[in-house]
């Protein structure tokens, strides 16, 4: 019988173990959480160039609305039947749909030569509904893959998805710095973004499909997965060399009675909750709001670059912070006031975008993408702890099902931003 098996199958792999791989998965991971968000983040970040050609038609606003219907609907099915899916076949269907989508946005803009019209703009908001579906696919699947294996996996997939925010901002920056002065500058520097994030989306097929289940310590956790009942990392063990009749159940007593998706929901409504409420907040402000409401500044056209960078930047920050045991907030009341008191910031940022200069916008943002990281790990680290594999891998979809729930839902407010100003609806 395979070493993994024989590993999964003893008490002691209750308890965190150190596996050959560790590091190298901990780097994949990341990646990974890289290539979840690089290319719908590439269309918030090149948001400049979608309101130069359609500036009537609010881009970063109704993109974001189009996205989440299929973000979330598509998820909702999945997770309803998330212990009936091969955890393979979604993240690598999810990858390859994203790579699709973004090379797709390249070549329609190519042959539409990049002209405004409202066909144009019908065609993205496609592109841009195929990218909601593959991320859940991808968000999903992995949460609920990572949630039975070791907790900084998670923590470091989390913190990739918030430096595809970072490294897009950063490129972007860079693309508008290169281009700025050169005939259809901004045209040029958005192909070149959408290129790279087309190359990263490859990528990460590639590690997913070849290297990530082939790493010694992944083969560990997916084994003992199987071994506690899991029916959905069949097809990753056996890519992993691992045959079908070595992940039998040694025998039923060894299996007791799972929770249902009913009573994980009861069980964890706290932590669900959590994250609705952070990423209602955040949504509700980033990006239109940063983009619309916080007036002409001395930046000019880059100060909505420079507020979406730093967002990102100090959210990629934020979820490294939970590394550090001494402040990682992992009391359930405790996290519930911390997310409670976030709320605070909706005055703050109305009061700011009225009365306050560049300076304390860009203090403010950078708080709310600094909690936004932090408290997201801190959940999405602490909330599985203490269940069997397929427990774990249904409540990381009951997770992501209700952050995603939080986008649409923050989403939605943005628009009241709207509502007294001279922009309309």
């Amino acid at each position: 019988m395979n070493c993994f098996i024989v590993l999964a199958m003893t008490p002691s792999s209750e308890a965190p173990v150190r596996v050959e791989g560790t590091l190298l998965a901990i780097l994949v991971c990341w990646f990974l959480g890289l290539g979840s968000l690089v290319s719908w983040n590439s269309m918030l970040t090149i948001g400049d160039y979608y309101y130069e050609l359609f500036p009537d038609y609010h881009p970063s606003r109704v993109l974001t609305l189009v996205y989440q219907p299929f973000a979330l609907g598509i998820m909702a099915i999945l997770t309803y039947n998330e212990s009936k899916i091969d955890t393979r076949k979604r993240n690598i269907a999810g990858y390859i749909l994203f790579c699709v989508s973004t090379f797709a946005l390249i070549v329609f803009d190519l042959a539409t030569s990049g002209k405004g019209s409202v066909g144009y703009f019908i065609g993205i908001c496609v592109f841009v509904g195929a990218f909601g579906a593959a991320d859940a696919h991808v968000q999903g699947g992995m949460v609920g893959d990572l949630s039975f294996m070791r907790p900084e996996f998670m923590q470091s997939f989390f913190g990739g998805l918030a430096a595809s925010g970072a490294l897009t901002s950063g490129l972007r920056l860079v693309t508008k710095a290169a281009f700025e002065n050169s005939a259809n500058g901004l045209r040029k520097g958005t192909m070149l973004f959408l290129a790279i994030s087309t190359f990263l989306e490859f990528i990460c097929i590639f590690l997913y499909a070849f290297i990530f289940p082939k790493l010694p310590v992944v083969k560990f956790y997916r084994s003992r997965a199987a071994f506690e009942g899991s029916k959905t990392v069949t097809c990753d063990l056996a890519a992993a060399g691992i045959q079908k009749q070595e992940i039998q159940n040694a025998d039923n007593d060894a299996n007791p009675q799972r929770l249902t998706k009913k009573q994980l929901f009861f069980q964890n409504i706290d932590y669900l909750l959590d994250l609705f409420l952070i990423y209602v907040l955040t949504l509700s402000i980033f990006p239109g709001f940063l983009y619309e409401n916080t007036g002409k500044h001395q930046l000019g056209s880059w100060y909505p670059l420079v507020l979406i960078a730093m967002y990102n930047v100090l959210d990629l920050v934020g979820r490294y912070v939970p590394l550090i045991n001494l402040i990682k907030l992992e009391s359930r009341k405790g996290l519930m006031i911390a997310i409670l008191s976030r709320f605070l910031l909706i005055p703050a940022f109305y009061f700011t975008a009225k009365y306050g200069d560049q300076g304390w916008m860009i203090l403010l943002v950078s708080f709310l993408g600094l909690t936004n990281g932090y408290l997201t790990v801190c959940v999405m680290t602490v909330a599985p702890k203490g269940y069997k594999g397929p427990e774990q891998n249904a409540l990381g979809n009951l997770l992501v099902l209700f952050l995603l729930g939080g986008i649409f839902a923050g989403v939605a407010l943005d628009w009241l931003w709207l509502i007294g100003s001279t922009a309309k609806f």
